[in-house]
C-alpha cells in the first residue's frame, strides 16, 4: 500500500511541475527528478526503515534549501514520515521528527521568503505550515502511547495467567496432600481395628464362636466403611468425576467423634468419651480436624498403648473456638515415633496433627503424660488466626 502511495505521489509530482516555480525554486530536472523519487522512495518503506526513512528525509530537507529546489508535492513524505516515526520509530527518532516538524516551515520561508508579505504574514506563513507538521507528530505519539497501554495491558494480563495456573498448581499439590493426609488417617484407624478383631476373633474362635462372628462382623463393616471413604478420597483425583456423578460424601465432623469412640470400644480399647460446654455448629475445617485429631490419637494408643490400656478424649466448647484433650494411659512409645508416624515410619503422626492444626490457626501439645501415657491436647479457634 506505501509502494502504491508513493507511486502515486511521484506521478502528480511529476504532472504537476515544481511547486517551487512561484516560490523562486530551480527548474532543473536533473536536481528535481532525484530528489522527488528519493522523497517517493521514503513513503514507500517507511514502515519497513522508519528511523533510516526519517534521516533520508531529512538529508533531502537540507539538500532542497542548499540547491534551491523548490518545494513540491512530494515534500508532503516529510509530513508522513514525522507521524510514522512518532507512532512507531525509536525515541531519539521521534525527537528528531519533532524538531523537524518545528524548523521545516522556518527553514523553507527563510529560504524562499514572500517578497510582499511583511513580517507579521511571514510569521503568519510560518505557524500555518507548522501546524500540520506538529499535528502529526502529536497524533504519531498519542498513537504510540496507546498501542504502548495496550501491550502493558496485554502483558499484564497474561502474567495474571500466569499467576492463576501457578496458583492452581499450587492449590491442586495442597489438595493432594489433604488427600494423603485423608487416606493416611482413614487407613490407618479404620485396618488397626481390624487387626484387632481378627486377633481376638482367631483367639476366641474355638472357645467362644458367637464372639468371634460378632468379631468378623466388625472386620466386614469396617473394611466397607474404610473402602468407602478411600473411593471417596481417591475420586477426587478423577478430574470432574465427582461433579459429573454428583455424588460427594461429606466429611467427617465433631458428631460423628462419639460413632468412632464407640467403634474402639468394640475394638476393645475402653474410652472414656466427655463433652463440656453447649455444642454449636463450627466452621467445616474446624470440624474434620477434631475428627481425624481424635481418630489419629486412638489409633496410636491402639499402636503404642499395650494392653490393658485405657484412654479418655473430652470436647470442650469454649466461646472462641474448640478443646480437644486425648490421653490414654499405655505404655506409649518413644516421642519420636509419634513424630514419624508410627513404627513403621510410613504415616504422619503428629507431623499430620501439627498441619491440620496450622491450617486453622490452632495451637497442638502432644507428649507423654506425667506417670505414663500419652497426652495430646489442641485449641482450634472459630477464626484463622492473621
Amino acid at each position: 500500500m506505501d509502494g502504491f502511495w508513493a507511486i502515486v505521489l511521484f506521478g502528480i509530482s511529476a504532472a504537476a511541475g515544481t511547486a517551487g516555480q512561484d516560490r523562486g525554486g530551480t527548474d532543473s530536472m536533473a536536481l528535481l527528478v532525484p530528489v522527488v523519487f528519493l522523497l517517493c522512495l521514503v513513503i514507500a518503506l517507511r514502515r519497513r526503515l522508519p528511523e533510516q526513512m526519517l534521516v533520508l528525509a531529512a538529508a533531502l530537507g537540507l539538500a532542497q534549501l542548499v540547491l534551491n529546489v523548490g518545494v513540491t508535492a512530494a515534500d508532503f513524505a516529510l509530513l508522513v514520515i514525522v507521524y510514522t516515526v512518532a507512532a512507531t520509530g525509536a525515541r531519539w527518532a521521534s525527537r528528531l521528527s519533532l524538531v523537524m516538524a518545528l524548523s521545516a516551515a522556518t527553514l523553507a520561508q527563510l529560504r524562499w521568503p514572500h517578497e510582499n508579505a511583511s513580517v507579521p504574514g511571514q510569521v503568519a506563513v510560518i505557524v500555518f505550515q507548522t501546524v500540520p507538521f506538529a499535528l502529526a507528530w502529536v497524533l504519531g505519539d498519542s498513537i504510540r502511547t496507546r498501542r504502548a497501554y495496550f501491550a502493558q495491558l496485554e502483558e499484564r494480563a497474561a502474567r495474571l495467567e500466569k499467576e492463576r495456573e501457578a496458583q492452581a498448581k499450587v492449590a491442586v499439590a495442597a489438595e493432594r496432600a489433604r488427600i494423603a493426609r485423608e487416606l493416611h488417617d482413614v487407613v490407618a484407624h479404620n485396618v488397626s481395628v481390624m487387626v484387632v478383631q481378627a486377633d481376638g476373633a482367631a483367639y476366641v474362635l474355638d472357645a467362644a464362636p458367637d464372639q468371634a462372628k460378632k468379631a468378623l462382623e466388625t472386620i466386614s463393616s469396617t473394611g466397607r466403611q474404610a473402602l468407602a471413604e478411600m473411593r471417596r478420597l481417591l475420586g477426587v483425583l478423577r478430574t470432574g468425576e465427582h461433579q459429573e456423578g454428583g455424588e460427594y460424601v461429606p466429611q467427617p465432623d465433631v458428631e460423628q467423634i462419639e460413632d468412632l469412640v464407640e467403634q474402639c470400644r468394640g475394638s476393645g480399647l475402653p474410652v472414656d468419651f466427655k463433652v463440656e460446654g453447649t455444642p454449636r455448629p463450627l466452621p467445616s475445617g474446624v470440624e474434620l480436624t477434631a475428627y481425624r485429631i481424635v481418630q489419629e490419637a486412638l489409633t496410636n494408643t491402639r499402636k503404642h498403648g499395650g494392653p490393658n490400656t485405657g484412654a479418655s478424649v473430652r470436647l470442650v466448647y469454649f466461646d472462641d473456638g474448640l478443646g480437644l484433650l486425648v490421653e490414654d494411659d499405655g505404655k506409649g512409645a518413644p516421642h519420636e515415633l509419634y513424630e514419624e508416624g508410627g513404627v513403621d515410619g510410613a504415616g504422619h503422626g503428629l507431623i499430620g496433627m501439627r498441619e491440620r492444626v496450622g491450617m486453622v490457626g490452632g495451637t497442638l501439645d502432644a507428649g507423654p503424660r506425667p506417670g505414663g501415657g500419652f497426652r495430646i491436647s489442641a485449641l482450634l479457634p472459630l477464626k484463622p488466626a492473621h
